[in-house]
């Protein structure tokens, strides 16, 4: 059975900054490219950022870019965001995914597979 389960979500400052974990189970973690991905208020659904297999290769959305950072400890088939000077606009349900997505010019086309992605963990910043 796949598993995905995030946490460490949470009600933050706008500058502050919140650590994201992703637990995998079920699948072929170290093998597979995962992304995280957030849900809006209005239910937009954004790409974050993407992390290939072995690390080799991370992308982030312009929004994020300079303030995220992905990461993951295959061993422990974990995936990690680390999130910084956190803003308003960053305020959504944050899922982790499976991506058999691919690269681009330099860019990731993201595709994600909902039967892949966890039940998300929410993060608020609000002063």
């Amino acid at each position: 059975e796949v598993q995905l389960v995030e946490s460490g979500g949470g009600l933050v400052q706008p500058g502050g900054s919140l650590r994201l974990s992703c637990a995998a189970s079920g699948f072929p973690f170290s093998s597979s490219t995962m992304s995280w991905v957030r849900s809006t208020p209005g239910n937009k659904f954004e790409w974050v950022s993407a992390i290939t297999a072995r690390g080799g290769d991370i992308f982030y959305a312009d929004s994020v870019k300079g303030r995220f950072t992905i990461s993951r400890d295959n061993a422990e088939n974990t995936l990690y965001l680390q999130m910084n000077s956190l803003k308003i606009e960053d305020t959504a349900m944050y899922y982790c995914a499976k991506d058999v997505g691919y690269a681009f010019g330099g860019f990731w086309v993201s595709t994600t597979d909902p039967n892949y992605r966890g039940q998300g963990t929410q993060v608020t910043v609000s002063s």
